[in-house]
């Protein structure tokens, strides 16, 4: 006899939305030998956040150092050049949770040919931890990445100065470097909040805890800061986007729930989406509603970015991957002509002529380079017109037509829907990465209502 009980197909009920639990992202970057691999081993090592056999292996590694003390960096330095040189290479990402708040950071490198990596590294950042050196002060790398931070968008900036064991604790050194660099942030003109927080990462002063060597700094250790700072504003509620992935069609037979089933996937790049909201189809210009919305926990009654859903619409259009719904207020650009700021990634020269595959949220399209208008000076944060080539690692405006438009927003706005990669066509090597200026005109609301 079979106990198990059949639910019929009638009865069945989505279970609860769960709330979603806030994840903060952040990197940490610098020149080198500043100290950042071993201020991200610290945060996980006095958080209590690295497990049994990654202790071990750390007890195990030949790069022990002297007096017992085991080597931090090593839980984020993996590669054996990074290890051997004692530099940071590659990018790389680590989870950890306190009661509070959960993180991923990454470790990004700090030496001037590697700033590609940091700009990939960033790119998703919600709070960006510069590091200075106490004993060096303000160099050519502490406002190249400060600068890039605020190129990428970054809310939340934290200036960590780091070895301040080296300095005898000196209140007097860390209101220097305060000062000299608050005197280039304003421009900037680009975070929300600029925290400084004076430690030592290989002693654990005010990183975890409270130092009792600098009882002239009041404020919070660094991962009290990490755990408070307001992130729920980041992002942007205020338009509808959401770039369609994939066309949802289980067509399962042997579930009469899901036969005639047509969902469009993805994940919401901006805004709030409901149940029965008016929405466009772009680039087509279609107007309809939405009718249900779907998530592996139920159907919610409202979704928000940067959720990953399901929308089911109300009229049968033909909508298919790179396609855009957007709320009918706040409408995006639409346009085949973009300028954008790119930061050039590839050892060949970016020169005006070339052709790449441009990937946009879920669209690909061809583009080719129209113009090189400026490149950016990162000693002193100014432009330099008409410059022959982007070589590596520099960073600069240029003009691109696309082979079809493609629906955006400015990447000030949206980092979402304003950010594209320039893709090599053959090789197919990310060679740049683009943050849009805003559209010159935004789309006009002449379309074809399909909405009841």
């Amino acid at each position: 006899m079979n106990s198990r009980t059949e639910i019929p197909a009638s009865n069945f009920q989505p279970p609860a939305s769960r709330h979603p639990v806030e994840i903060l992202r952040f990197n940490t970057c610098g020149s080198v030998d500043d100290g950042k691999s071993t201020l991200i081993g610290r945060l996980l090592y006095d958080s209590k956040s690295l497990m049994e056999d990654q202790l071990e292996a750390l007890e195990r590694s030949a790069d022990i150092t002297g007096g017992g003390q085991i080597n931090l960096a090593n839980l984020t330095d993996g590669l054996r050049a990074e290890r051997e040189q004692g530099i940071t290479i590659d990018v790389a990402y680590r989870y950890f949770a306190t009661p509070k708040r959960r993180f991923i950071v990454a470790d990004t490198p700090g030496h001037v040919q590697y700033t590609r990596n940091m700009v990939t590294g960033a790119s998703t950042a919600n709070l960006s931890v510069v590091l200075v050196d106490a004993r060096q002060g303000v160099i050519e790398q502490t406002r190249r990445h400060t600068y890039l931070a605020a190129l990428l968008g970054i809310p939340h900036l934290v200036i960590a100065v780091n070895k301040m064991d080296l300095v005898g604790w000196s209140e007097e050194r860390f209101q220097e470097i305060r000062d000299e660099i608050e005197g280039f942030l304003p421009k900037l003109d680009a975070f929300r909040d600029v925290k400084f927080i004076p430690l030592s990462a290989l002693d654990g002063d005010n990183v975890v805890g409270p130092s009792p060597n600098m009882p002239w700094y009041q404020g919070p250790a660094l991962l009290g800061h990490l755990e408070t700072v307001h992130i729920a504003s980041d992002w942007n509620l205020s338009a509808l986007r959401f770039p369609v992935q994939w066309v949802n069609r289980p067509n399962n037979p042997r579930d009469p729930r899901l036969h005639d089933f047509r969902g469009l996937s993805g994940q919401i790049a901006g805004g709030i989406v409901r149940p029965e909201q008016t929405v466009l189809v772009l680039p087509a210009g279609l107007k309809t509603t939405v009718a249900a919305i779907w998530t592996c926990d139920g159907a919610p009654a409202e979704a928000f970015c940067p959720q990953s859903v399901t929308l089911c619409l109300a009229d049968d259009l033909d909508v298919s991957r790179g396609d855009m719904i957007v709320g009918v207020e706040n409408l995006p650009g639409c346009g085949a002509d973009l300028q954008a700021r790119v930061c050039w990634m590839h050892p060949r020269p970016l020169q005006s002529g070339r052709k790449f595959f441009l990937k946009h949220a879920t669209q690909t399209v061809q583009a080719v380079v129209t113009r090189l208008e400026s490149r950016v000076n990162l000693a002193a944060f100014d432009p330099e017109p008409d410059p022959a080539a982007l070589a590596m690692n520099d960073i600069g405006v240029v003009r691109l037509r696309t082979s079809k438009p493609i629906v955006f927003d400015g990447y000030t706005t949206n980092r979402l829907t304003g950010s594209f990669i320039l893709i090599e066509q053959g090789g197919n090597a990310t060679a740049g990465a683009g943050m849009l200026a805003p559209p010159a005109e935004t789309v006009k609301p002449e379309y074809t209502d399909f909405a009841i």
